[in-house]
């Protein structure tokens, strides 16, 4: 047992010592547990059927349980309107409504919004006219490189659906889980009021 620095008889020496052996036997045990790994059989379901209500559409799909509702979307529904950013929840470029309500699409797995309607922005608009939201955002040129826009869109929509008229202050808090790497934030606020002076309609 190694002493502490204020015993008598401490000495650096020895505490290096201690600390060596330590670091060796952890070393060793790490390489018997990876060892070990190699011969564990890979556990885990495979695909399970999975059916995602989509704009109003059923699609039956195979996945496993792991696969995110991005995933789902994108690669198996081919429904890419909504972008991968940051792929951990933050920045918003994924996010979908989910019985009216804006979620992380890239940290939601599929398998548990079967049964949920589920919105994205391929669906927003009705034959040749966008919806209001998509509409201000051409008209304000709110967008740049366009990649944050389909998730600033959706959480858009969000907002206006739960407050049509909504206030400067509850557009900021709506809309602050949403990052624009661009920097065009004045003109999305500006997009979101001129839909709010007049309300929108739900979806």
């Amino acid at each position: 047992m190694p002493k502490r620095r204020d015993e008598p008889g401490f000495s650096r020496r020895s505490f290096l010592k201690t600390v060596g052996a330590g670091s060796v036997a952890a070393g060793v045990l790490a390489k018997g547990a990876h060892v070990d790994a190699q011969h564990v059989a890979e556990v885990g379901p495979g695909p399970v059927p999975v059916t995602l209500t989509i704009n109003g559409r059923a699609h039956r799909l195979e996945i496993e349980p792991r696969v995110t509702l991005l995933d789902a979307v994108r690669m198996r529904a081919n429904l890419t309107g909504n972008k991968r950013g940051c792929d951990r929840g933050a920045c918003g470029a994924c996010t979908m409504l989910v019985d009216g309500r804006a979620v992380y699409a890239c940290s939601t797995l599929a398998i548990d919004v079967q049964g949920r309607q589920i919105r994205t922005v391929d669906g927003l608009a009705s034959g040749g006219t966008l919806h209001p939201v998509q509409q201000a955002f051409c008209d304000k040129d709110a967008l740049m490189c366009g990649f944050c826009t389909p998730g600033f869109v959706m959480a858009s929509v969000a907002l206006l659906e739960q407050h049509p008229h909504a206030t400067p202050e509850q557009i900021r808090k709506g809309l602050d889980g949403n990052i624009c790497r661009c920097g065009t934030f004045s003109r999305i606020f500006e997009a979101v009021s001129s839909v709010s002076a007049k309300g929108v309609r739900r979806g």
